[in-house]
């Protein structure tokens, strides 16, 4: 989708009761890290409305009619301030549900964000709004604010795979530019525990990597599998099933991707996580 929106991620009035610390750790994990360590993501449809658009929120679900809004229009008035609106559009696609006047009114009352299963309009106008929104696409096709629908219940959205993932109320939503992720109520701490290990092992991958090994004989894997493998550079040939490399020996070992190495990743820091999360 084109646009140009806020690079900072939106961030929900800290005035209202919000989990601003556990909505930014999510953030700063990002997707990817989530979905690899128990976070189901969504389906691979859905894109965010401007570029760098990102978000972490509760979730709360609206089910709109077949081309109809009304119950978006609801929710913006009654979900919690610093909730993400996540809605079924009753896979009735083509429609643009959400539009300036819903962005602008959902910015207004602090809310996190917006994922639906639908398509959007006015994207130049959400953009500047700076609200995230998530979609399926663009639909001049105007939503009639008139048939009803439900707020606060169980949806069901298209899932990666062959089963659809239902999103209840309370569950928490991350947001970027590589996709969408729901943390289910009670495995929150779980899954950021899980992350924030996974996300430790790979920097030391990438630190390593940045200091001259290579991705096969960190990861332990098999290039003899590989038709036309002919050894590294270096002409050596790897076993099958060898072990991957120990990578506490690399951070000890001078010159290997130490903390004064040239070749140190660049990446951000692990952002720093309290001592647990109340799910």
């Amino acid at each position: 989708m084109e646009g140009a929106g806020p690079s900072r991620p939106h961030r929900a009035r800290v005035e209202w009761e919000v989990d601003v610390a556990l909505a930014d750790t999510l953030t700063a994990v990002g997707t990817v890290a989530l979905a690899r360590c128990g976070g189901r993501p969504f389906g691979t449809h859905l894109f965010s409305v401007w570029p760098g658009a990102s978000f972490a929120a509760t979730a709360f679900p609206v089910r709109c009619a077949p081309g109809d809004n009304l119950a978006l229009h609801v929710a913006v008035a009654q979900a919690p301030p610093g909730s993400a609106l996540v809605v079924d559009v009753s896979g009735e696609s083509e429609y643009g549900y959400v539009d300036e006047i819903l962005a602008v009114a959902a910015r207004a009352r602090g809310l996190g964000g917006i994922v639906l299963d639908g398509c959007v309009r006015d994207v130049a106008a959400i953009a500047r709004c700076g609200l995230p929104v998530f979609g399926t696409g663009v639909a001049v096709r105007e939503a009639r604010p008139e048939a009803g629908g439900s707020v606060g219940d169980q949806v069901t959205m298209t899932a990666v795979g062959p089963v659809p993932l239902a999103v209840r109320r309370g569950d928490w939503i991350a947001a970027d530019d590589d996709g969408v992720v729901c943390l289910p109520r009670g495995q929150v701490s779980a899954i950021i525990t899980e992350t924030m290990d996974s996300i430790t092992r790979e920097q030391e991958i990438i630190d390593a990597v940045c200091a001259g090994e290579s991705t096969l004989d960190l990861l332990g894997l098999d290039p003899s599998r590989v038709s036309g493998w002919e050894g590294g550079p270096d002409g050596r040939t790897r076993r099958a099933g060898a072990r991957p490399r120990s990578l506490g020996s690399l951070r000890e070992a001078p010159g290997r991707g130490g903390a004064g190495d040239q070749g140190r990743s660049r990446l951000s820091p692990r952002p720093a996580v309290g001592d647990s999360y109340r799910d």
